[in-house]
């Protein structure tokens, strides 16, 4: 396979960690989407196997939400359960009353929370509520995801799509996602414009 045959394809997370697996990438299993086709993409430009995170990828001890979350408790072994949601969110309007939940704000918080542990910063539980509710409340579109094909398709059909339907954008990434082309909009633009009137 070669990186742009890769690139044009639509990969499941399954697929992503069974690949991974067979040409030898360490903890397969545990990496993100995102983190195997970094890993995947190194090893089809370079033959290279390497690592894409620095984050510990050990089997968790004893998760931050069964000591009982509370906002001066340090971050250990952070989960995105339920549990946890609601603590953010109920706390977040303590700060905020009022708060509205933002699309994206939780992904970009666990990607900065991941980042600080990585650089030994020491985070408690409050200031991952403090982060949470600044990530709200930025009034600018968020930057563009660089692996988050699905997402960056359906915001760029929808605000340049006018009067679409999520409906409609969801069909069309349906459509894109068999075809051999990049996983963006301007692809699925390209791919209409081509079409015989």
């Amino acid at each position: 396979m070669t990186l742009t045959q890769f690139d044009n394809g639509y990969w499941y997370a399954t697929e992503l960690k069974e690949f991974a697996e067979t040409i030898g990438i360490p903890s397969a299993s545990k990496l993100r989407k995102d983190e195997l086709e970094k890993a995947i993409k190194l090893f089809l430009q370079t033959g290279k196997i390497k690592s894409p995170t620095k984050r510990n990828l050990s089997t968790p001890r004893v998760k931050d939400v069964e000591r009982g979350l509370m906002l001066d408790l340090p971050v250990v072994v952070y989960t995105n359960d339920k549990e946890t949601k609601s603590f953010l969110e109920r706390e977040a309007l303590k700060i905020a009353p009022g708060l509205k939940r933002r699309s994206g704000a939780r992904y970009r918080l666990n990607r900065w929370r991941e980042e600080q542990l990585i650089r030994g910063v020491k985070l408690t539980y409050g200031d991952i509520v403090k982060k949470y509710v600044q990530l709200s409340q930025i009034k600018e579109p968020f930057t563009q995801i660089p692996h988050g094909r699905y997402i960056n398709f359906m915001s760029d059909f929808l605000a340049a799509e006018k009067g679409a339907t999520r409906e409609q954008a969801i069909r069309a990434w349906k459509k894109l996602k068999t075809m051999d082309t990049p996983k963006n909009y301007r692809s699925w633009v390209k791919s209409q414009s081509s079409k015989p009137r």
